[in-house]
């Protein structure tokens, strides 16, 4: 009896391309050296992109109104340098306000700056007012004619006092000093974007020649985060090398053939090559929170490389040319590692479904990669290997298909019913604890400093001592008051009343350090014009009681324009939590909601509070759709290619598990769900769809084209792609666990998840698909295809 299979039309059209591309391997790879070396130089060019607004939710009703008002009043791209006295006494002291003075001018000066948002106690709009005899007498805090002796500091020192900037320009001790400023995207001077590089730098250096014995500085800003990413990039580049060096030894190892090491390394390192050759020719850089983004698109890569080498190693182990092993690689290949790597396509397509730019660039760029790889992976790879010689060595390597693989038959014990609900039992232990766990999994950052740095680096001790010192920081919630139908607004109980009601209710609630409001000023301008007494403290209910403290209204105050048409309230926050700023922003809301107003709105929110307030929102907004999305198009791929919605579950099931796994271990290291950590996730389905289609597909071969029982084809299909499964799991989590020494905690933090993603999504296929497969009818389900399609025949 022999057996004669019937190849359908799609592994016909499969053995045709594969044919044509051995055909025409000479040529075709001739065009992808040229077009490696073309890509390569490009990729020269390629720039790294830090952009504030790129982080802006801009359809996010917060960011209308921080869009719209954030000309006028302080926007959320702040730089606060903060300079310390360390000596005796306090600031008021000739040596200290020299450096203040120049620190000041040298910021005014940084390329960039909004210099008319320029504050400090030497900015001609830091103003105090005062009543005395002869009426209202106020003028500059420090004036052009200060000299430095003992009078003019006292007088400062009396200025200061009567300007109501301490806690927010000066230090509650009066040890310290801050010079604050905004950044413009958009460098007014030249007309380019921004280079936070170039600021970061001028920063550092006013800290390094102003900073001495009896004087610190602390920075704390946007582009000073950005700063210290990029300095760190370097040791990002470098466990980028260590986590090279350590797959490469480990793949050698595992092929014993260096010349198999080396093509799965550089194939793998071909769309890396040619997507940051591409991004230059489309007018895209590369911001330094996705900087990993080059690296998951080697680690895809390597999956893919491994199992095409796996394949095509073991094609000349059984007696076939090289170029006929390629062939045949290609064949056996080119369905599963295609569908493989459109589902890795997906998996970073749908997170652009995130209104937010920097995930649209992120999206974009990661497809890309992917994309690039059906080329690179499916193309070029089988034209190098049907040109290659296997070495001796290798050659030499133990066949296991002579004799039973102990440890894969073992497992394959799972394709039974009975180790397969010892299985079921495991998987909802772990589908329970990893629920419950991540039912914790925050949004958003966790810690008070940048999450994407280390606790003790330089930058969150800076941020912490400001926070210390100050009344203020640089967690800012802005909320902005319109007016309609008013002429001075501020001289409106009504409204003047509901900012200040706003003003009292926010002041107790948790997580606000303190609020500045017109209302606020108004009282202490009222009193002022009363012989500074407090029972004067209060607003008036008539027009003509409100003029008394009408000077608060001033709009180089920064409080509102002319006429009060938009107030601005400016709320401190402790930190930018991700549970604070909801707190905060319901409780904002809430009171919005419960006190309407005829002639006024309130409106959410500006600062850089806002700003992560709306990205938070988007973020949770579209984790849901984002996760439902992208396991809808993996599902239709599956089916697609195994057309049975058992082969779905099987894939499926081990992926959803793992996914959700992840979120526990996010929620238990506290690491939040954001923009920086959505690629892991994305990756991680990605990854976990790999391993689950290449050994499904197998499975289905060995049951489909030899009729094998299901324990059987599970068997041969675990020797065959399950060893580089594991191996490429194995590698690529030694590879990127040695991230978690990283100084950035960001890369710490993604090296940890992706080597928990790389290896329990191989462990869930593994395990979790053969005892699926039991239980769903799997082998009954092909045993009828068989039957239906005449793929067997017996013959005599």
């Amino acid at each position: 009896m022999t057996i004669t299979v019937q190849l359908s039309r799609t592994d016909a059209f499969v053995a045709a391309m594969a044919r044509a591309l051995i055909h025409l391997r000479k040529p075709l790879g001739a065009f992808f050296l040229l077009l490696t070396v073309a890509l390569g130089i490009s990729a020269l060019q390629t720039r790294l992109d830090p952009g504030f607004n790129k982080l802006i939710p801009l359809k996010h009703p917060y960011m209308a109104a921080f869009l719209q008002h954030s000309g006028t009043f302080s926007g959320a791209n702040r730089v606060l340098v903060s300079v310390h006295w360390k000596g005796e006494g306090d600031i008021y002291n000739s040596e200290f306000l020299t450096v203040l003075r120049k620190v000041h001018d040298e910021v005014f000066f940084i390329p960039g700056v909004n210099r008319g948002s320029v504050r400090s106690i030497f900015a001609p709009n830091v103003r105090y007012i005062e009543v005395t005899e002869d009426g209202f007498t106020g003028d500059v805090v420090i004036p052009s004619r200060f000299s430095g002796d003992a009078e003019s500091i006292a007088g400062v020192r009396g200025n200061v006092a009567k300007s109501g900037v301490v806690g927010q320009l000066v230090a509650k001790d009066l040890k310290s000093a801050l010079v604050q400023a905004d950044l413009l995207e958009v460098n007014p001077e030249t007309g380019a974007r921004l280079d936070y590089a170039k600021v970061a730098q001028q920063l550092e250096h006013i800290r390094s020649e102003f900073a001495k014995d009896s004087i610190d500085i602390q920075i704390v800003g946007f582009a000073k985060v950005m700063g210290d990413v990029m300095s760190g990039l370097f040791t990002v580049v470098l466990f980028f090398a260590i986590a090279f060096a350590v797959t490469s030894i480990l793949l050698w190892m595992y092929s014993r053939s260096l010349k198999l090491t080396v093509l799965a390394i550089a194939v793998a390192l071909l769309p890396v090559i040619w997507l940051l050759g591409i991004l230059p020719l489309i007018g895209y850089g590369i911001d330094p929170m996705s900087v990993l983004v080059p690296f998951l698109i080697f680690s895809i890569g390597v999956s893919h490389a491994v199992q095409m080498t796996n394949a095509w190693k073991q094609e000349v182990m059984s007696g076939q040319s090289a170029r006929q092993a390629a062939e045949s690689a290609f064949r056996k290949l080119a369905i599963p590692g295609i569908m493989a790597l459109l589902a890795n396509a997906l998996g970073f397509l749908v997170i652009m479904m995130i209104d937010i730019p920097i995930v649209h660039e992120l999206g974009l760029t990661a497809c890309l990669g992917v994309a690039l790889m059906i080329m690179t992976n499916k193309m070029f790879m089988p034209i190098i290997l049907s040109h290659l010689r296997l070495e001796f060595t290798a050659q030499q390597a133990p066949d296991n298909a002579r004799q039973r693989h102990a440890l894969w038959w073992s497992v394959s014990a799972l394709a039974r019913p009975g180790p397969a609900l010892a299985t079921f039992a495991v998987m909802l232990a772990l589908l329970a604890g990893a629920t419950y766990y991540s039912r914790q999994l925050q949004t958003g950052d966790i810690g008070s400093g940048v999450p994407e740095l280390r606790a003790d680096s330089r930058y969150n001790q800076d941020n912490a001592k400001i926070i210390s010192r100050y009344a203020i920081g640089m967690d800012v919630l802005s909320i902005y008051v319109e007016t309609k139908n008013l002429e001075e607004a501020c001289l409106n109980w009504e409204v003047m009343n509901a900012i200040e009601r706003f003003d009292q209710r926010m002041r107790g609630v948790a997580g606000v350090q303190s609020i500045r409001t017109i209302a606020g000023l108004t009282k202490l301008y009222a009193a002022g014009n009363n012989e500074a007494n407090p029972r004067w403290a209060v607003l008036q209910r008539s027009e003509g009681g409100l003029r008394a403290g009408a000077r608060a209204a001033n709009p180089e105050n920064g409080y509102n324009t002319d006429g009060c048409k938009t107030i601005h309230i400016a709320i401190y926050l402790t930190d930018h939590e991700g549970r604070t700023l909801k707190h905060v922003v319901d409780e904002v809301q809430a009171f919005i909601d419960a006190n309407p107003l005829p002639n006024a709105t309130f409106r959410l929110a500006g600062g850089n509070a806002g700003v992560a307030a709306a990205t938070n929102e988007a973020v949770e907004k579209a984790e849901v759709q984002m996760l439902m999305s992208i396991f809808a198009a993996i599902s239709l791929l599956c089916w697609l290619t195994f057309r049975s919605w058992r082969a779905v579950l099987c894939v499926i099931v081990p992926l959803t598990l793992v996914t959700i796994m992840c979120n526990a271990l996010m929620a238990l290291l506290g690491i939040g769900l954001k923009v920086a950590t959505l690629p892991v996730i994305a990756l991680g389905v990605g990854v976990g769809v790999d391993y689950g289609i290449y050994i499904f597909e197998s499975m289905q071969h060995e049951m489909q084209g030899r009729g094998l029982a299901l324990r059987e084809a599970f068997y041969e299909a675990m020797r065959q792609r399950g060893t580089a499964a594991v191996f490429t799991a194995v590698t690529m989590s030694i590879g990127v666990g040695t991230w978690a020494f990283s100084a950035l905690k960001f890369q710490a933090d993604m090296g940890i998840l992706l080597a928990f993603m790389f290896l329990v999504n191989a462990l869930g296929a593994i395990f979790l698909l053969p005892a699926l497969a039991c239980w769903l009818g799997v082998e009954e389900e092909q045993r009828g295809k068989q039957v239906l399609h005449g793929q067997v025949h017996a013959a005599a």
